[in-house]
């Protein structure tokens, strides 16, 4: 049976070039569900839908699923619905809820997918019914830049409630992909298609390489029909018992951790004593009980060079405690002033006294990042994640310069760490840690001695560049 990992290794030995294309359905097959259920349900959490509204789409889909009706006409309902909404609010509606709800939807293997067409040099876009709010910010962040999908009428900016053509679903998905290949000279009978639903058998009929993507029964049929490859990608985690104990544990031992850090600081009257003994005792501890496991490439990096000031991209609330179980002693963080009095790391803050940065005063902020200096000329270690705030998806977020000023005024090395899938064990908006292996890589030491600040814009780019790389060619063992 062909994997995803097999197709991404055709793909590279593949020929390469925009004259290749690879063509995207988009629900239930790069992301898990439908991105419309998300829109629905604000728009009700809102009060936005009313009685009349939602009877008719609770009967549009009762025909279109169970009795055999048109399925499209539910599509028809919610775009009446939208009447009279400014083009803007939906754009605005639409990056909101891919932050808050889609972006922890989208399948990993299809990532994978995406980038590596990408790498390529293919012509990359989405084909889907689905509208043009819903799919952008899900494009934007994979890096496709074509879509093909339905589009909604507007006059002034303000939408009609009525469509702009006919919606990309069955057939019609299938001509808009033919005449977008001739537009652009694609080569369909050398591009790759990827879909999941019964509706889809035309589009992906329509190219040479197509695949179906954890496909519905008459899809599946079709497919061993036309031997078609059948793809199983695997699904974003799911709260489970495991994960919820895990969880539970994972919290009690990070806090009891620390807590036996801090009395040992105490009986000993050693402070530094208790930090270093309680930080890896917390964030091993909690790593196990969550059933969280580290594979680290390039680990002696973590000791070359001390103090260093240590960077990290951050996906998830579990990058802090993989950080902690890396570095296990000498260092302390910085944080945005909100956490300052966060309960979930009251304890830890204490025991570590980070610096806690106020992002909407530069000169306080300026302030305290000088205190730093002095504790790192005295032997003390600085983990940052630069990024700032956790990225929604894997994607890396611009760098701020915070931690590069830190690195010229101290004179000490700069130690990137990157973490290739915490967001996928725990991602950005969620309360449960999922059991399963951190990949780590530790690249070697940056010397700062020459950087200069009126070269940061330079230098922050070409760091960030080399998560970036590393990232896309992760290297399979030490010394790769």
């Amino acid at each position: 049976m062909i994997t995803p990992e097999d197709v991404v290794a055709s793909i590279h030995s593949g020929p390469g070039g925009p004259r290749i294309g690879a063509f995207f359905d988009l629900d239930g097959t790069v992301v898990a569900g439908y991105t419309a259920s998300a829109f629905w349900n604000d728009r009700l959490r809102s009060r936005d839908i009313g009685v009349g509204e939602f009877t008719r789409t609770m009967v549009a889909a009762l025909d279109g699923n169970l009795l055999g009706g048109n399925p499209t006409k539910i599509g028809d309902v919610s775009v009446g619905g939208l009447r009279g909404r400014g083009e803007d609010e939906l754009v605005e509606l639409g990056e909101r809820l891919f932050v808050q709800k889609t972006a922890g939807t989208i399948r990993p293997q299809a990532r994978d997918l995406v980038r590596a067409h990408l790498k390529m040099g293919h012509t990359v876009a989405f084909a889907s019914a689905a509208t043009r709010f819903q799919i952008e910010p899900i494009a934007a962040d994979l890096g496709v830049t074509h879509v093909l999908c339905t589009e909604l009428e507007t006059e002034d900016g303000i939408l009609t409630g009525r469509l702009a053509g006919k919606m990309l679903w069955g057939e019609p998905k299938a001509r808009a992909v033919r005449q977008f290949a001739r537009d652009k000279g694609i080569d369909l009978a050398a591009s790759h298609a990827y879909a999941n639903g019964d509706e889809d058998v035309a589009f992906l009929a329509s190219a040479g390489l197509p695949y179906a993507i954890n496909p519905h029964r008459g899809l599946l049929d079709a497919a061993a029909l036309q031997k078609w490859p059948v793809l199983r990608l695997r699904e974003p985690r799911k709260a489970g018992l495991r994960s919820v104990l895990g969880t539970v544990g994972a919290l009690a031992g990070l806090n009891v951790g620390l807590g036996v850090g801090a009395a040992l600081g105490i009986l000993n009257r050693d402070r530094k004593f208790g930090i270093n003994t309680g930080i890896p005792l917390a964030c091993d501890s909690a790593l196990a009980l969550a059933g969280v496991k580290l594979n680290v490439i390039g680990e002696h990096n973590l000791w070359r060079a001390r103090p260093s000031i240590f960077i990290g991209n951050h996906q998830s609330s579990l990058d802090s405690i993989v950080m902690g179980s890396l570095l296990r002693k000498d260092f302390t963080a910085v944080g945005k002033k909100e956490a300052q009095y966060d309960p979930r790391t009251l304890i830890g803050g204490l025991l570590l006294d980070p610096a806690f940065i106020d992002r909407s005063n530069p000169e306080k902020a300026i302030a305290e990042l000088d205190k730093l200096g002095e504790r790192i000329r005295s032997g003390t270690s600085i983990v940052i994640f630069p990024e700032g705030a956790r990225a929604p998806t894997p994607a890396l977020a611009r760098f701020k310069k915070g931690a590069f000023h830190i690195a010229i005024q101290a004179g000490v090395p700069m130690v990137p760490i990157v973490l290739r899938n915490t967001g996928e064990l725990m991602w950005r908006r969620s309360k449960l840690v999922h059991p399963g292996t951190v990949e780590v890589c530790v690249l070697d030491p940056i010397p700062t001695d020459d950087w200069k600040v009126e070269d940061l814009d330079r230098i922050t780019a070409e760091v960030r560049q080399k998560f970036v790389d590393t990232l896309e060619k992760w290297p399979d063992r030490e010394g790769d």
